[in-house]
């Protein structure tokens, strides 16, 4: 079964060779309450560690014109904050690595100026003006200020398996990883964008937390994820019920998988899994992703021996970001990853032929991209 818990996964996992070369992030998004409208809006938090053996006591910017002539790797952490929705922003403030305090025990811990992240809880404020990111193109970022305060509570986990285990975290074979430890998780807290400010409530934030290491990204580049369900049978809300859907084309050392991807669905207590990796299961999938004037689209069919998972998500560009990394050798080949929170859309459950359900999915949170072609 894939909900189980494993925070050693949760671990800074930036040593050996991808010290040098390697990237580590934890995610997290959920909706909060406006204070004074008490309409929703959809937020992210991110912490995002590269190449720590390169660094020192400023930030070492890969998209710096000078250091992209010289092919010098960034080093830094980024911590990326903003939301979705209208107002869609990126805020990215970065630190050099003298500058970082990160416990690469169980729990881990990062703490950099005044931002904080652990398992159960985070704090923080990022913030640039107009003119700084006009200044400095190589921050990949908008302007504003977020701050926030919270508590997490993970509740629901996505555990890949073997792949992300204790061997193949130490060899390194993937060159993505990802945990899941809380592909449902309950927010609570508050979050300040440009001095508005919004509640977090665990039973409406609809929370996601992951992580995501190695040492480049993948392409094509796809995430589904929803917690906020209605069941099409009943007509009641799922409150037992999550799925998540990730990857594109995973690789193993030199060799590519090509359209692969890992998706649970947990369904009222019930664990249904399409993993690649367990290939005991013959998991087969098809995807498909494409953009047109105002929407993304995706749909993925996924089958195993007894299961059938059919997902058709779509998520109005208005409400999106073309969302900004670079990888660790210094190279930024996405450039149209698009990535949102207002995702709508419906899943459909089958078992063994029969239809277990269909759900209405809100609050979708969702990326697709791929690489330029250069």
């Amino acid at each position: 079964m894939f909900n189980r818990s494993d925070i050693t996964r949760n671990q800074c996992q930036l040593f050996g060779g991808q010290a040098k070369l390697g990237y580590d992030w934890w995610w997290h998004s959920f909706t909060a309450i406006d204070s004074e409208t008490g309409e929703e809006k959809p937020f992210f938090i991110e912490f995002f560690l590269c190449n720590p053996a390169c660094g020192g006591a400023e930030p070492v910017l890969g998209q710096l014109p000078a250091n992209r002539v010289k092919g010098v790797k960034p080093s830094y952490l980024m911590v990326k904050a903003g939301c979705w929705g209208e107002g869609a922003r990126q805020i990215h403030n970065f630190y050099g690595w003298e500058k970082i305090d990160v416990d690469m025990g169980v729990p881990f811990s990062i703490k950099a100026g005044e931002c904080f992240l652990t398992e159960n809880k985070t704090w923080g404020k990022v913030s640039l003006s107009e003119e700084e990111v006009d200044k400095h193109p190589e921050y990949m970022s908008g302007s504003g200020e977020l701050s926030w305060n919270l508590t997490i509570n993970k509740k629901i986990a996505f555990n890949v398996g073997y792949g992300a285990g204790n061997l193949f975290r130490k060899l390194q074979l993937f060159e993505m990883f990802w945990h899941a430890e809380g592909m449902k998780t309950e927010y609570s807290g508050e979050v300040s964008l440009d001095g508005h400010k919004y509640t977090v409530d665990p039973k409406t934030c609809y929370g996601y937390a992951d992580k995501n290491w190695g040492k480049d990204f993948t392409s094509p580049w796809v995430w589904l994820s929803s917690n906020n369900l209605t069941s099409k049978r009943s007509g009641k809300k799922l409150e037992n019920s999550v799925f998540d859907i990730g990857g594109g084309r995973p690789k193993v050392g030199p060799f590519a998988l090509d359209r692969k991807l890992l998706s649970a669905y947990w369904y009222e207590g019930k664990s249904y899994e399409f993993n690649f990796s367990k290939f005991w299961t013959f998991t087969r999938t098809k995807f498909e992703s494409s953009e047109t004037e105002d929407e993304i689209i995706w749909h993925v069919e996924q089958k195993t021996w007894t299961n059938r998972m059919v997902t058709d998500i779509t998520c109005k560009k208005k409400d999106m970001l073309l969302v900004n990394y670079e990888a660790p050798n210094g190279k930024k080949l996405h450039n149209r990853l698009w990535n949102g929170g207002n995702g709508k859309g419906t899943v459909m459950l089958f078992h063994c032929g029969k239809l277990v359900d269909e759900v209405i999915c809100e609050n979708v949170g969702c990326e697709y991209g791929e690489y330029d072609q250069r």
